[in-house]
């Protein structure tokens, strides 16, 4: 029986110290299975193993060599019934440098020179995120020239930055979440190679690497899986298809295959942490949870390794029962992105309660989240039509990760408008301060920080024009009642992967570069000041002021205590703040001509506590309190 190993790959081609290399396949319904090498004429011959298993030891495939595997099945077995043989690539294949229809071509991952030795990661309360897409971060769109971009991050005050997808996906244009290769990097942002040296130049200047990967489900173009054995199950649907298997017959290879996936990029690529996409579209309904599997695997390689490994998921369900400690009958994952913080911050802001923002009345429901991270937790959701969530309960600050806009924020609009181009500036700056306030791990999406108005807009390049055709009805249905047709930006065209790339020339100019300034100065605050830095949800208290569209946010810290009061309103408000027995001080105030506002006058607390905020501005106060 084949079995994880902690410490090695053992699925796909993996090199030994001396040279030979070992070959692992899983494909069940094989009767035979062999090895291609180059344009060698004579096949490898694997060796069938228990469980649906083959193997091979050899010394006749070296690194860099090309390579595919043919299977034979007695009886066809394939999806096309007619075949007998098939030749495929390699389903844990680390490279397709020719793309998904290629052959693999094998990779020595221990062949990079690590520098990073005394690099043991960050804790999840350090994380200061910024996620980038590699194909339209910088005009080149690859690993080598986001590393050209390390000071300006660690500048901005950046600890980690976030990777969107880089499986390898079809053609040279896709936000990553048609990956068809799991194990293999993007051959056009670099391949495997170029993703080592970023990640090694990144832990070299302090920076953390997180990577989104998907275990959900698989992209449609180059998915060969199914001809391999049962990586999909008809017992679950998701909103792609038949839901990969991890709790039906012969679930223990694909099982293993996703674990195997996990442990690579922590021990072979040094990553930090993963960002698990969509895991609410993950069906499990074993006797362990494939997350909570994945955590125990990862948690053995960080004690082994002595390094810090972190597990976020995306998941659109408010159960802590995916962040709860294993020991505690939880999934174990280190924490989750909360969508109902953006959703309560942007209708605060003016977006239309439309579609799932129906369910969110502003700064209620934004005060809401500031004290109990999930806004439904156990109400009745209108959207959903059924009550919804729990509460979150003995769930520290750093397990959230909140934002005012991200990939999917952005790109899941159907002309894919940045915040930047729907809101004003001073609501821009607005926005930023609702989230750096926050007790939770703030999360900045590429070009926010200077109110970059390019779009962010859909885009792939796949080759099958019945597959271009239904992305395209597709899109156009999806926004039919909002748009004309003729609106949707062609998701197949180069000039929408294009008009989506960042605008750095903006950086330097007018109230782009005015915005740049405000965020360092923000995140500075937020790595400095220990109220912000401490994210303890105990030492928190938000109040709502309906009224005026403001929300009231209290921290505390030792003996100091903040107070964050937020304008929504597009009227100057005034209110009363609680007096206390010293002076409160300035620490921020977005309004300020400093940041290109339009106020120049010293905001104040009187000692009866009145205070007068500018529309649609946060100011930031600071006392010792007894």
């Amino acid at each position: 029986m084949m079995v994880v190993d902690i410490l090695e790959r053992k699925i796909g081609v993996n090199f030994n110290d001396d040279g030979s290399a070992e070959i692992w396949l899983w494909a069940p319904p094989a009767t035979a299975v062999s090895v291609w090498v180059n344009d060698s004429k004579l096949p490898l011959i694997m060796k069938k193993m228990d469980l649906g298993y083959w193997f091979l030891q050899t010394s006749l495939i070296k690194p860099l060599d090309m390579y595919h595997f043919e299977i034979c099945k007695a009886d066809g077995g394939f999806t096309d019934p007619a075949e007998k043989v098939l030749n495929l690539p390699d389903p844990a294949s680390l490279f397709q440098y020719d793309g998904v229809a290629g052959n693999s071509k094998a990779f020595d991952l221990k062949g990079f020179n690590w520098t990073d030795d005394g690099w043991v990661g960050l804790d999840l309360q350090d994380f200061i995120i910024y996620e980038l897409h590699t194909g339209t971060f910088t005009p080149n769109g690859d690993f080598e020239s986001i590393e050209s971009k390390l000071d300006y991050l660690l500048g901005l005050g950046i600890t980690a930055i976030e990777l969107m997808p880089i499986a390898q996906f079809p053609g040279n244009r896709n936000w990553g979440y048609d990956g068809v290769f799991p194990f293999a990097v993007q051959n056009t942002y670099g391949g495997p190679l170029a993703l080592q040296h970023l990640v090694n130049a990144c832990h070299k200047k302090g920076l953390a690497v997180i990577l989104d990967v998907v275990y959900n489900h698989f992209g449609p173009e180059g998915n060969y899986f199914a001809e391999f054995g049962p990586y999909f199950t008809d017992k679950h649907q998701t909103p792609w298809g038949s839901a990969i298997n991890f709790d039906d017959a012969g679930a223990h290879g694909v099982r293993n295959y996703f674990i195997e996936n996990a442990l690579m990029w922590f021990r072979d690529f040094h990553i930090d942490a993963l960002r698990l996409d969509a895991v609410h579209a993950i069906q499990d309904f074993g006797e362990v949870h494939i997350l909570s599997e994945i955590k125990s695997s990862v948690s053995k390689l960080a004690e082994l390794k002595g390094k810090k490994y972190e597990l976020i998921v995306e998941l659109d369900l408010n159960d802590n029962q995916y962040i709860n400690p294993q020991n505690k009958g939880g999934y174990g994952m280190d924490g989750q992105w909360i969508d109902e913080f953006h959703h309560a911050l942007r209708v605060s802001a003016g977006q239309k309660p439309h579609g799932y923002y129906a369910d969110f009345s502003g700064v209620a429901h934004l005060a809401k989240s500031y004290n109990d991270a999930y806004v439904y937790d156990g109400q009745f959701s209108p959207h959903r039509k059924k009550h919804f969530g729990k509460p979150a309960n003995g769930n520290g600050g750093k397990q959230f990760v909140v934002f005012s806009q991200n990939h999917d924020q952005i790109g899941n609009r159907m002309l894919g408008e940045r915040t930047s181009t729907l809101v004003s500036f001073e609501m821009l700056k607005l926005l930023a301060g609702a989230v750096f306030c926050s007790p939770f791990i703030p999360l900045i999406f590429m070009g926010e920080e200077w109110a970059e108005t390019n779009p962010f807009q859909f885009f792939i390049s796949h080759s099958d024009k019945d597959l271009i055709a239904a992305v395209r009805k597709g899109r156009k249905a999806e926004f039919a009642a909002f748009h004309h047709e003729e609106d949707t930006p062609d998701p197949q065209s180069e000039t929408t992967f294009n008009h989506s790339k960042l605008d750095w020339n903006r950086l330097d100019t007018g109230q782009h570069n005015s915005l740049f300034t405000y965020y360092k100065h923000l995140i500075s605050l937020r790595k400095t000041n220990p109220i912000l830095a401490d994210l303890n949800r105990d030492n928190v208290k938000a109040e709502a002021l309906s009224n005026q569209q403001c929300v009231l946010l209290t921290r505390w810290y030792t003996s100091q205590k903040m107070i964050c009061l937020m304008n929504f309103s597009n009227q100057e408000q005034h209110t009363i703040v609680p007096e206390y027995s010293k002076d409160w001080s300035l620490l921020l105030d977005s309004s300020s001509t400093s940041w290109n506002g339009p106020t120049s006058d010293l905001k104040t607390i009187s000692p009866e506590g009145n205070i007068i905020i500018s529309p649609e501005s946060i100011l930031i106060f600071i006392c010792d309190h007894v």
